[in-house]
């Protein structure tokens, strides 16, 4: 399914993968028919002006300095205050910790509820308290979302010096690979990978975030790493694919990226159809790769300002030059097809949730 907004919007570098192509027709049926909020023609731009002139807007991110979650953020904050009425700042701020959990219940518990906060979290952690996390202290269909700059292939890799060249060889011998805590992609897709395709990945967790992770496996702490997103890895550590640093394993994601049509994919890996059935499920967030989200029960308008803002800064030719300059895709999901997509996951089969719920224990 194309999204709306991707045919006015630049696209860097190589071809994005396919387009999401949902597991269960409601989920289909939610984001077709999901529409993007407008502001109310009552509220005159000029009070969101007013409510905006010399404030500042904190914008939190979940991951430590560095990797592709923050550097999509600090990008946005620079060029998103000028799509909003009144121009206010917007400063970044990382609160990293549990995985994303931590900021994400403070975006729902405690953030101002007025315009002023958002974040950007792991794609995984929004679904955290469907699979039984009590951590989670939040209900995800009730957030604002925002938008998320595009979709996503994640990898899993493995150090050049280790003994893993191929999948199969996770299936016959253990990796030892770095986290950074449940809840986050990294520990989220072992555990699927592990559970589902056997393979045995042994975690260590308590890393910051993905430059801690690349220093393990440098350091050979680790032997390697999963759920690193595709877009990340060309955008910061291009000359360790190109010096074959790395070993790329397996693609994370419905389809495959153009760029690794060699490498599998979960989906193909999958030994029957439940399991395919199951993987869908699990792996939808990759369509949400790099999401922001404010906390619920945001002033109508508020919230709107906060959604076009953030889809014309998209289309913002100095932040297109600045993220084809660090190599990152650009290809917008809307607020309202997360807001959707989110609800659609929530509705999924429970018979299915409950296997995964009982793989990410």
């Amino acid at each position: 399914m194309l999204l709306r907004a991707s045919s006015c919007v630049k696209r860097t570098h190589a071809p994005l993968m396919k387009r999401y192509r949902h597991p269960f027709p409601i989920l289909a049926m939610l984001v077709t028919t999901a529409s993007i909020v407008s502001t109310s023609p009552a509220v005159a731009e000029g009070n969101l002006a007013e409510f905006y002139k010399d404030k500042s807007i904190e914008l939190f991110i979940s991951s430590g300095p560095g990797g592709g979650y923050d550097t999509n953020a600090r990008i946005l904050a620079r060029h998103m205050g000028k799509h909003i009425p009144g121009h206010p700042n917007i400063v970044t701020k990382n609160l990293e910790g549990a995985g994303g959990l931590r900021l994400a219940n403070l975006l729902y518990n405690t953030a101002p509820k007025d315009g002023t906060a958002f974040g950007t979290i792991y794609r995984s952690t929004a679904f955290e308290p469907l699979f039984g996390n009590k951590a989670a202290q939040f209900d995800a269909t009730r957030f604002t979302w925002i938008g998320s700059t595009s979709s996503e292939i994640s990898l899993c890799v493995s150090w050049h010096t280790s003994k893993f060249s191929a999948f199969k060889d996770l299936q016959r011998s253990e990796l030892t690979v770095g986290t950074t805590g449940r809840g986050s992609d990294s520990y989220v897709f072992t555990s699927i990978i592990n559970g589902v395709l056997g393979a045995k990945m042994r975690m260590v967790s308590g890393y910051r975030g993905g430059n801690d992770m690349n220093l393990a496996m440098e350091r050979g702490e680790v032997g390697g790493r999963c759920g690193w997103s595709w877009s990340s890895i060309r955008a910061s550590h291009q000359r360790w694919i190109d010096e074959k640093k790395v070993n790329i394993l397996v693609q994370i994601g419905l389809t495959k990226h153009p760029d690794l049509p060699e490498v599998p994919s979960v989906v193909d890996l999958a030994q029957n159809a439940e399991d395919r059935e199951l993987l869908k499920l699990l792996f939808a967030r990759q369509t949400m790769a790099y999401p922001f989200l404010a906390p619920p029960d945001l002033p109508s308008e508020r919230a709107a300002a906060l959604r076009n803002a953030f889809m014309a800064a998209m289309q913002d030719k100095e932040l297109l030059a600045e993220t084809d300059k660090a190599k990152l895709e650009i290809s917008p999901i809307p607020g309202a097809e997360l807001e959707a997509l989110v609800r659609s996951v929530y509705a999924a089969p429970p018979p299915l949730v409950a296997r995964a719920a009982e793989l990410l224990k």
